[in-house]
């Protein structure tokens, strides 16, 4: 069935920007969704789809999780919208203790070597937003433009933030237009690139004044890369050592998605800033940035009546009312500790896969619920053009799955924490049989 005989996507290729929505010739990508439960999907021609992806990571608590939706209503039905950065509402006053709570209070607890912390945020919309924020306040705190990110990494398409996005796929055609004062090193894969990866950081250093190391604790979209034990500890003493911010981008790997309620709790690593977003509300776009209490003091003056930074929907309310349902689902359904269960459950899966491989490399990755197989051909490039098939062939089943990686080379899984373990093992039969199919 030709793509333009569904009415929706007939009217995208009319009216909307041909390089936002990809559609086949023959109708097999992509479909459109017209109701979402929990881990459950129905496009518009009624067929049910059960969601390996909680739509880019947002979903955590599942597609409309009644409390979260609850939560948004009550709120549109009192106050619908506020003023940002003029007028405040109780909401956004409360989330922002509550972020402060669940970052550098509770990371600072009980810890005999670390002084009681507190956080403030700047609240966003997006999550290249608030990674934009995070670069202005080392820029303030610190007054060095340079910043350090890694290959492979990404931190959104903003001008800021395309400065921290590595793939030239994003920034090739804006180049011109952009100051590039991100400097890019190896995002280490074992112990002899992380001291490659040292001794980049610190060359890059000598040239050029950098007040900033970014980095997303285990990279998405650049291929689910796990990096070596001791990684965020080296970046913490060096950041340290020179004077520059540790800021984590855990856009996607925070609230739960690898098994912690942030990724960089497997490291016991306090950043300096911490990027938020994506499931922060489960499914209204809200982001937070947030830094240290002393840090962020140091880095922004007091409001004077026009802030330095600011937006329309700077912490809106209905965002801020299903942000906190959100976490309080999170708290109370145990889903952090659900997410560890179940991922170690679907790694194992993944791994038994990869070992049938044969003509096609196939290796499992990941950590949490951020997993996925990569496949590569013998002499080691990338499998594309089968990672592809493979994820076409899992959606005609019923599946839906996600690309990641430069090359689309790995097939992610990044669920909804509330999956269960009979739809982990359903997942993993149907990519088996699609595997043997598409990459035997």
């Amino acid at each position: 069935m030709p793509a333009a005989s569904d009415p929706t996507l007939a009217l995208l290729r009319r009216f909307e920007s041909r390089n936002v929505t990809f559609q086949e010739a023959d109708g097999s990508w992509p479909i459109v969704w017209t109701c979402a439960r929990g881990t459950r999907v129905t496009d518009s021609k009624g067929r049910r789809y059960l969601d390996l992806t909680a739509a880019f990571g947002v979903a955590a608590a599942g597609h409309a999780n009644p409390r979260v939706v609850r939560a948004g209503q009550r709120q549109m039905s009192t106050l619908l919208h506020a003023m940002g950065d003029v007028h405040p509402h109780p909401l956004k006053a409360t989330l922002a203790r509550e972020l402060s709570r669940i970052t550098f209070e509770r990371w600072s607890r009980g810890n005999r070597h670390t002084a009681r912390l507190t956080g403030k945020t700047i609240f966003g919309t997006s999550g290249s937003e608030a990674v934009e924020m995070a670069l202005k306040t080392a820029r303030l705190a610190t007054e060095r433009p340079g910043i350090i990110a890694f290959q492979g990494g990404y931190h959104g398409l903003g001008y800021g933030a395309l400065n921290a996005t590595h793939r030239d796929h994003f920034r090739g055609a804006f180049r011109d237009q952009l100051r590039e004062f991100g400097r890019f090193v190896e995002f280490p894969s074992d112990a002899a690139s992380l001291d490659r990866m040292e001794r980049a950081l610190r060359a890059e250093a000598r040239k050029h004044p950098i007040g900033a190391i970014l980095t997303e604790p285990f990279q998405a979209r650049g291929g689910i890369r796990i990096p070596p034990e001791g990684f965020l500890q080296r970046l913490r003493s060096l950041a340290d050592e020179l004077g520059a911010l540790l800021v984590l981008d855990e856009v996607y790997t925070g609230f739960g998605r690898t098994g912690r309620w942030f990724a960089c709790e497997h490291a016991g690593v306090v950043p300096d800033l911490i990027c938020l977003g994506k499931a922060l509300t489960g499914g209204f776009p809200l982001s937070a940035c947030v830094g240290r209490a002393d840090l962020m003091d140091h880095a922004w003056p007091p409001s004077s009546g026009e802030a330095i930074h600011t937006s329309t929907y700077l912490g809106h309310p209905v965002g801020c009312a299903m942000a906190l349902a959100q976490m309080e689902e999170l708290k109370s359904h145990d889903l952090i500790k659900a997410s560890a269960q179940r991922g170690a459950e679907l790694l194992a899966g993944l791994k038994k896969i990869a070992q049938r491989g044969n003509s096609i490399r196939r290796t499992a990755v990941g950590v949490g619920l951020m997993s996925g197989i990569e496949l590569r051909h013998a002499d080691g490039t990338p499998a594309t053009a089968a990672s592809i098939q493979c994820m076409k062939s899992l959606l005609k089943r019923g599946f839906i799955v996600l690309p990641e990686g430069a090359d689309s080379e790995v097939i992610s899984f990044t669920p909804p924490l509330i999956i269960t373990s009979a739809e982990i093992q359903r997942s993993l039969r149907a990519l088996d049989a699609v595997l043997e199919e598409c990459a035997p």
